[in-house]
């Protein structure tokens, strides 16, 4: 059995007549034929050929054949976002008039996409603190179709008993999907795990550079076959290109992971020793590392206008993962459009700052957060 780190790096099934030494980008919309026994020949059972690139090229699969062996899953598609990935996956499971059960602390653009679209296409969705299991497992009924969580929760960095609530939805035979973006599959294997489904936002981690949009969705052959068919029929294939260069980045997950999630650690405890700062951190992800995030609430002392004001080269944006230590206000970001009430019960409030760390110097980092918390102090 290979290393991860060989795994990250190389491909099994990369070939071409050629022999590049890395894997062509297929910048094509469509293949060619010879004649129609050839094009026939498209349609036999496990054919590998290509035909048109919404069904199928060479770059998506690599990169969905790449994540789908770091996770340990049979099967896997690349399409064009994480929201993407999750829609697919979730179409593969639950019909209408069936039922979700996902966590309170779920991402706020997954919050949306299941309480808006799914609803309108009569999917109940049931939320529950996941935290206490008891109560997840009451939630759970004969219209439960699946249940959907994450590895790290977004904001607040809550790491999921992901054994425990796959044991539980598997007693009453209910297929379990997580998204493992914020852990990638460096910190946390969920099919390993018996997760049925995993799905990542290759935007962030996997690509690793800011550069490209793309999702991943991984796990059984049957419901990622039906997955794949949801995928393109509602046109969520990625594109050539995108798919390359997630795959390209893909290929520096190992020593980005390491580098990132130790200047987590270090900032973590660095702001720990901050009076009015609050800090969220994972803990117990992995004998090697918590991620990449640290979360920090300012209380009164801080004006958290004038913080965000003082920062100078590290960014605010309303994503993570990328090279660069950067910042989001998930209050105005990611969980915009929650109800108040949901917020202050999860705890986005106005002093929440999620912060992604880079590979800069620890120095370069903790001195860029020591000015602009000096300068919000009241």
């Amino acid at each position: 059995m290979k290393s991860f780190n060989w795994k990250v790096v190389h491909d099994r099934e990369h070939d071409d007549d050629n022999t590049s030494k890395t894997t062509p980008i297929y910048q094509t919309s469509s293949f060619s034929f010879s004649d129609l026994h050839d094009l026939e020949v498209f349609f036999e059972p496990d054919n590998k050929r290509y035909m048109y690139s919404r069904y199928g090229n060479p770059n998506p699969d690599q990169l969905a054949r790449k994540v789908s062996e770091l996770e340990g899953a049979p099967a896997g598609i690349a399409t064009s976002s994480g929201m993407s990935a999750i829609l697919s996956g979730v179409l593969s499971a639950v019909r209408p008039g069936e039922s979700l059960l996902i966590p309170e602390d779920v991402y706020g653009g997954t919050y949306d996409l299941f309480q808006q679209f799914f609803q309108e296409w009569q999917i109940d969705v049931h939320t529950v603190s996941f935290t206490d299991l008891a109560m997840v497992e009451n939630k759970i009924t004969e219209k439960t179709a699946l249940v959907y969580t994450e590895s790290v929760t977004n904001p607040l960095l809550r790491v999921e008993q992901i054994e425990s609530v796959i044991n539980i939805a598997h007693k009453y035979h209910v297929p379990v999907m997580v998204d493992n973006t914020f852990a990638t599959p460096f910190f946390a294997q969920p099919y390993e795990l018996g997760a049925d489904l995993v799905v990542h936002s290759a935007t962030k981690y996997i690509g690793g550079h800011s550069d490209v949009t793309a999702g991943v969705l991984v796990g059984e052959e049957r419901l990622v076959d039906v997955a794949k068919r949801k995928a393109i029929q509602l046109g969520m294939n990625v594109s050539p290109f995108e798919a390359w260069l997630t795959v390209r980045g893909l290929k520096t997950l190992s020593v980005r992971m390491e580098k990132q999630s130790a200047n987590a650690k270090r900032i973590a405890d660095f702001l720990n020793d901050h009076p009015g700062v609050s800090v969220y951190y994972p803990k117990y992800l992995a004998k090697h590392g918590n991620g990449a995030m640290v979360s920090f609430e300012l209380d009164e002392r801080y004006d958290i206008h004038k913080f965000f004001a003082e920062l100078e080269w590290v960014k605010i944006v309303p994503t993570l993962a990328g090279v660069e230590t950067t910042v989001s206000y998930p209050l105005k970001t990611s969980h915009r459009s929650i109800p108040a009430y949901m917020q202050e019960k999860l705890g986005i409030t106005a002093g929440l700052v999620r912060m992604s760390l880079g590979l800069e110097d620890e120095k370069d980092i903790t001195d860029e957060l020591q000015s602009a918390l000096k300068a919000a102090e009241k």
